[in-house]
């Protein structure tokens, strides 16, 4: 019982770290957005902190992820028998 209380606890914790570590990671992932992307909102005309401003960065943050994306390309790789096929793209 014992072991079972002390396993559940460091399980709680590890989890607790891993959403603390995720939640940081998309911290620095909005601010470096806004390195990159403010200055081109506010030449644009948007009014820095605005919310049009932030829509404006997030818009062109997606424009430019799915951009890079087409960019690289993905491998396709299907196994499979007669009449049943499993295709994975990378």
């Amino acid at each position: 019982m014992r072991a079972l209380v002390l396993f559940s606890l460091t399980a709680f914790l590890v989890g607790c770290a891993t959403t603390a570590e995720r939640s940081a990671q998309a911290q620095r992932d909005v601010e470096e957005m806004i390195q990159v992307y403010g200055p081109a909102c506010e030449k644009l005309g948007y009014k820095a902190g605005a919310d049009p401003w932030r829509e404006c960065v997030l818009r062109l943050s997606a424009k430019d992820s799915l951009e890079r994306g087409s960019r690289y390309p993905s491998t396709t790789t299907c196994f499979g028998s007669r009449g049943f096929f499993s295709c994975n793209s990378f």
